[in-house]
């Protein structure tokens, strides 16, 4: 189901009459525009398998393996859950995510999700040390200023599990109303990680939250609070559309470069048998 003409060009209305205001800290910025994560994932091959005139939205992968759900309707905190089923070899895992959790940053993990894993990828907590978050020494990180806190947790093996034998870390994220030294306030969202999710993704989610640098909204965008930092972007609303038209392109580039590795046929060497004696004349 690729982005069509008719999609971007409305995703590019949407975005030319407003005048972009850079929004900090990012985790306050608001849900944005969920078609960062839409649009990206239906480039990459995904097809939508909901009821087209449901408020719900499924999107499932090529290979039937994974799932995105967005269900605004959610009996619980979580608007968006992420699903991928088992296979032989490899465990099934779950994350979900707060309303207010700001697109951009889902779309940082459903990308790395749908290309190809880099290499070198480093530890989560590592990433928040490096961009100046507080580290605990329990496995837990707190932004500077206080109001986002990630945390590591390890859940302990199940010998009647053949999947659980081992220890496990899950991870759970949270953005809370700002208190004096932690984020004690009410909760604004969250997003959690079982303890199969790969760590890479994890660790896409993480180093788009703690990216100092702001996220575009429109001045009557909602945001997640009121102190939240707003002035006017040095980005005009083309280029906010160009950038996301670019990224658009190399999801789809790499989708279309992995069907054909896929569907390559394997050729086999011909086979050199005995060598035959030269005909005599």
């Amino acid at each position: 189901m690729p982005v069509s003409e008719r999609q971007l060009a409305a995703f590019a209305d949407r975005h030319a009459w407003q005048i972009p205001f850079d929004t900090s800290p990012r985790h306050l910025a608001g849900p944005g525009d969920a078609r960062h994560i839409t649009h990206g994932l239906a480039s990459a091959g995904w097809k939508a398998v909901s009821d087209p005139l449901s408020a719900e939205i499924v999107l499932r992968s090529p290979d039937f393996r994974h799932s995105l759900q967005f269900d605004p309707q959610s009996a619980t905190s979580a608007w968006w859950r992420l699903r991928a089923e088992p296979t032989d070899t490899e465990p099934g895992w779950y994350a979900e995510f707060g309303e207010l959790l700001p697109a951009e940053i889902l779309a940082s993990l459903t990308d790395a999700l749908v290309l190809p894993l880099a290499t070198g990828q480093e530890n989560p907590l590592h990433m928040l040390d490096s961009a100046g978050w507080l580290i605990d020494g329990r496995g837990s990180a707190t932004s500077d200023p206080p109001g986002c806190r990630v945390e590591r947790r390890t859940e302990r093996g199940d010998a009647l599990v053949p999947w659980r034998v081992q220890d496990r870390v899950s991870w759970h994220v949270e953005a809370r109303e700002p208190g004096h030294g932690m984020p004690r306030g009410s909760r604004i969202w969250h997003a959690s990680f079982d303890g199969n999710t790969p760590e890479h993704l994890v660790g896409a989610f993480v180093s788009a939250l703690a990216d100092p640098a702001p996220l575009q909204r429109a001045m009557f965008d909602r945001t997640a609070h009121f102190n939240v930092l707003q002035q006017p972007s040095t980005l005009t609303p083309q280029q906010t559309v160009d950038a996301h038209t670019t990224r658009l392109n190399a999801l789809r580039a790499h989708a279309r470069a992995a069907h054909r590795e896929a569907t390559k046929p394997v050729t086999t060497p011909a086979s050199t048998g005995p060598a035959r004696p030269a005909a005599r004349r």
